[in-house]
């Protein structure tokens, strides 16, 4: 079905980069230019978001995907290759969490980021991560969605970096962009195998091709493999999870929209999308779900150790990412995406809710120095401690609905399930609870441990910020009710589980509420008072702790094994050999001998009459000689 809603609907946020980035500076006063921003930052994601309520009403009663071809980019031996949309099930679920909770992040933004002296610039990055995102979400071909991968890789860049003066804060943004072009690299050479098989890049028409009868002409473990790398660098999972803890160095809303309910699910949409080749894939399968296991586990234990408010939620987002790679591993695509949805809503609203405390502290991220906050920052408190609940997988709220089915099909799916897989994605789950409830007792439980100075600076957010905050945190409670998974179901069918198995599912639930509540009471006896339980347990295993804190030393190894290596071989082959001895040497070389040259000429003009006699004498009698000897 055609339609002219959906370039609408990526169009809008674009308007509003432009707006913010060249026309908001130029308009009179500061207060009036920070006005406009807000107004037009928030209200066209805002309208994105009613267009695609739009198209998701036409897509239900249609039954049919809704279509955009906008223009021909390109044409290569007959070829063309459309920027062109695709709004299906699976696009609808994506584009409403990126334009509904994209658009309330930006509401919370006009309270955080008010008053900062780059206000517009800020915005701007804004809404064009959220055009980029939205290009990726709704492009039809892997080529749109390529371009729309990059271009989130260049906001967050911007974004992550934003306060550029501070080093570190730029080095995060490098670290971030970089370590994506690595697994880029992977997605580009899957792209190329599978226009070399089918001539197309068409999503619909690839998943088409593996579904058909015939064998495309391309290994479809080969393909998933090189675009789960890709995956892997954009949804942060071992080896390439490294940038996203860094990536914190951002303004707090940042963090909520790149690394809660946009970029970083990217890698999962993708698995999800292309589920043709990965259901005739078993192998790079397997795989999929082997590193989302072991990258869920591995970031969960180093969340345990962290005190830093923001690296805390960095690190549980890894780990729940994994959690979604374990379930597309299986087979269990539409229990990912439902995931993704349900932790769009929580983990929203714990950035958000860490933005909110870090505001109300002055800045202050360490949670070692916070403590007492419950009554002093209520609304803040309430709707962190909602977040906090859904995302251990405590019922009836939205986490455990999500958690507990990929617990189910990581142990029973026929397509890879495993008791060894349930395990590993269980004893994840457990950790979560344990050092999501931590966090809550140490932010705001207990005696205060703020500075007298921070303490008298302590005051809930304004209006705009908690408002965002009560909004998300009802859909953290409620949002498990939504029926994604039914909804996808016709796309994105469940895999089989064998009869022999069915009789554990109820066994298997009560499992995961008890590691839930676990997790929970082992948090509030050992933090409780003064944490003393704790402190005694990290004096003991002081080595593990330290690991933990340090997470296991990969940026270390990476500097030593990677960085160091070739800083090196940049410094003195490609530098001080190649370029200054080979290239500028040369150079400088054929210069001194044009020098030299010019030189030994110049001294035959230096104006001496008697130099010049001297010459014509000279050549006179060399003229006779050569006469005299071939006369």
């Amino acid at each position: 079905m055609s339609t002219h809603l959906l370039g609408l609907i990526v169009a809008l946020p674009l308007a509003g980069f432009l707006f913010n980035g060249i026309l908001s500076t130029r308009l009179g006063g500061e207060r009036l230019n920070e006005t406009a921003v807000n107004l037009v930052a928030c209200a066209l994601p805002g309208v994105s978001f009613v267009l695609t309520l739009v198209c998701f009403m036409q897509l239900e009663t249609s039954g049919k995907p809704l279509i955009e071809a906008t223009y021909t980019w390109a044409t290569i031996g007959g070829q063309g290759f459309e920027v062109g949309f695709w709004f299906d099930r699976l696009a609808a679920v994506m584009t409403l969490v990126v334009t509904g909770v994209g658009t309330l992040i930006h509401v919370y933004s006009t309270g955080y980021m008010h008053g900062d002296k780059s206000h517009a610039r800020y915005f701007a990055y804004l809404n064009l991560f959220l055009f980029f995102m939205l290009l990726l979400v709704l492009g039809r071909s892997l080529l749109v969605m390529f371009v729309g991968w990059e271009g989130v890789g260049l906001a967050s860049y911007l974004l992550i970096g934003f306060w550029f003066d501070d080093p570190a804060k730029a080095a995060a943004g490098k670290k971030a962009f970089i370590t994506n072009r690595i697994g880029d690299a992977g997605f580009l050479i899957g792209m190329f195998l599978l226009w070399g098989a089918f001539g197309t890049l068409d999503m619909d028409a690839i998943n088409a091709g593996f579904l058909g009868p015939k064998a495309p002409a391309v290994s479809a473990s080969l393909v998933g493999l090189m675009l789960f790398i890709g995956a892997c660098g954009k949804s942060a999972q071992i080896p390439l999870h490294v940038w996203l803890p860094d990536a914190m160095a951002g303004p707090t809303p940042v963090s909520a929209l790149i690394h809660a309910a946009t970029m970083v699910t990217a890698g999962i949409y993708l698995v999800a999308r292309m589920s043709g080749i990965y259901s005739h894939a078993p192998e790079a399968s397997m795989v999929v779900a082997a590193i989302g296991g072991a990258t869920a586990f591995f970031a969960a234990t180093i969340a345990v150790a962290q005190t830093d408010i923001k690296k805390v939620l960095a690190y549980s987002t890894v780990s729940q990412l994994g959690l979604m790679f374990v379930a597309l591993g299986v087979g269990a695509y539409a229990v990912a995406i439902f995931h993704v949805v349900t932790h769009a809503f929580f983990k929203a609203c714990l950035f958000l809710g860490s933005g909110s405390v870090i505001h109300a502290l002055g800045g202050e991220q360490d949670i070692r120095k916070m403590g007492g906050l419950a009554r002093r920052i209520p609304v803040t408190f309430v709707t962190f401690a909602v977040a906090t609940t859904a995302i251990a997988g405590i019922p009836p709220l939205a986490g455990f609905f999500s958690k507990d089915e990929i617990l189910w099909f990581a142990f029973a799916s026929s397509q890879g399930g495993a008791a060894w897989l349930w395990a590993l994605a269980s004893a994840a789950s457990l950790l979560t609870s344990f050092y999501m409830f931590r966090l809550l007792w140490l932010t705001f439980f207990g005696a205060s441990r703020m500075t007298p100075e921070v303490e008298h600076h302590v005051h809930e957010s304004p209006l705009s910020m908690t408002g965002v905050l009560v909004v998300l945190a009802l859909l953290s409670a409620f949002g498990g009710f939504i029926p994604v998974v039914h909804y996808l179901e016709p796309m994105l069918p469940l895999p089989a589980v064998p009869e022999s198995l069915h009789h554990l599912e109820g066994t298997l639930v009560i499992v995961a509420v008890v590691l839930a509540f676990g997790g929970l009471f082992a948090a509030a006896w050992f933090f409780a008072g003064t944490a003393q339980r704790a402190a005694r347990v990290r004096e003991t295993f002081a080595g593990v702790y330290r690991w933990l804190a340090n997470k296991y030393y990969i940026d270390e190894l990476y500097e030593a094994a990677l960085g160091r290596p070739f800083t090196w071989l940049s410094d003195r082959v490609f530098l001080q050999l190649g370029d200054r001895t080979l290239i500028d040497g040369a150079l400088h070389a054929m210069a001194a001998s044009a020098r030299r040259g010019a030189a030994a000429f110049g001294a035959l003009q230096a104006g001496s009459l008697h130099r010049y006699a001297l010459y014509a004498v000279v050549g006179v009698l060399a003229a006779v000689l050569w006469s005299l000897r071939h006369g």
